[in-house]
């Protein structure tokens, strides 16, 4: 396929990848996992249910963990600008096809939920309700002193539909990656906000979408081996799955990737590049550039072919 020429009058203003919703089986040890090793920030907790932050994000919540079943991805979340361009991201989205409805989430202003064209489940949002950012609060800093939630990766058997899709409402192409010489993307990296990626998407086994990971800044490259250090000490070892490494491309991150314990795959990174100008081209890689680059061992097995399901799309 032609790589989509950007949009930059989309039909509404989406701003950012905003939250992630994951269902997990054991909250407490998740709590244990992500706040008491990780160093996350608890917004607001119950029995059902932990609102998580990181230090520099002024938002409730950028990961929700539930209590539940089997463990999934719910939903990914993007922002909105205005509540103006919540009400036309329902027309666009109606006018496909794609029934969006208005949901009541917790923390959040009015929520719509709808599926995107590779199947993904989206909660689309304005604004939530606020808390005080950390970043100056050094005493608050542990673990991996996560910042801000920065993108997604899902796998998918329809990565040229949902590249045709999110150009379509303004996200622009910053690189992407063909396989055995084809000009065919494999992997795209899409964004809005200004830097490599808000979601990519590479390929995937279908018939539905997977969550690949999420993403989350740190401070430091030595955060990458601390928090590695610190998983060992906690019984958390084996959850160190990929790095610390550096990507050659795309993006160029230092980077850790870990298995949280339902197997969830969160990536921490501290480094990326800025992309907003207009003279600002896609940047082509081919796979097997991608993979000799860099340093530190190729991904494993399981990265190369394990993600969470998503829940049932509304």
């Amino acid at each position: 396929m032609a790589i989509p020429r950007p949009v930059f009058r989309p039909p509404f203003n989406m701003t950012r990848a905003s939250h992630v919703v994951l269902a997990v089986k054991d909250l407490k040890e998740s709590k244990r996992f992500y706040v008491d090793a990780l160093g996350f920030v608890v917004s607001s907790e119950d029995e059902n249910r932990l609102y998580l932050r990181g230090l520099e994000e002024g938002c409730h919540h950028s990961l929700v963990l539930e209590q539940g079943g089997k463990p999934s991805a719910q939903h990914i979340g993007f922002r909105v600008l205005t509540e103006e361009d919540l009400d036309a991201a329902e027309a666009f989205f109606r006018d496909l096809g794609h029934r969006p409805t208005w949901v009541e989430v917790p923390h959040q202003a009015r929520t719509l939920r709808v599926s995107d064209a590779a199947g993904v489940p989206l909660d689309i949002c304005a604004s939530m309700e606020t808390r005080p950012r950390l970043i100056l609060q050094s005493s608050r800093f542990s673990g991996a002193c996560p910042q801000r939630l920065d993108h997604f990766q899902i796998l998918t058997p329809h990565v040229d539909r949902a590249l045709e899709f999110y150009t379509r409402l303004g996200f622009r192409l910053s690189e992407y990656i063909t396989q055995d010489g084809s000009e065919e993307p494999s992997f795209v990296f899409l964004q809005r906000k200004g830097n490599p990626h808000d979601i990519v998407f590479a390929p995937g086994p279908g018939p539905g979408p997977l969550l690949h990971h999420a993403a989350f800044t740190i401070p430091e490259t030595y955060h990458l081996m601390f928090i590695c250090d610190l998983l060992a000490e906690m019984g958390f070892g084996r959850s160190v799955e990929y790095g610390p490494a550096r990507h050659f491309a795309p993006g160029y991150a230092r980077f850790v990737y870990l298995r949280d314990p339902d197997g969830h795959r969160i990536e921490l990174f501290n480094t990326h590049y800025q992309t907003i100008d207009i003279e600002d081209e896609p940047l082509k890689w081919e796979m097997a550039k991608v993979l000799a680059g860099g340093w530190g061992p190729p991904p494993p097995q399981s990265w190369m072919t394990e993600a969470a399901p998503f829940g049932a799309a509304e």
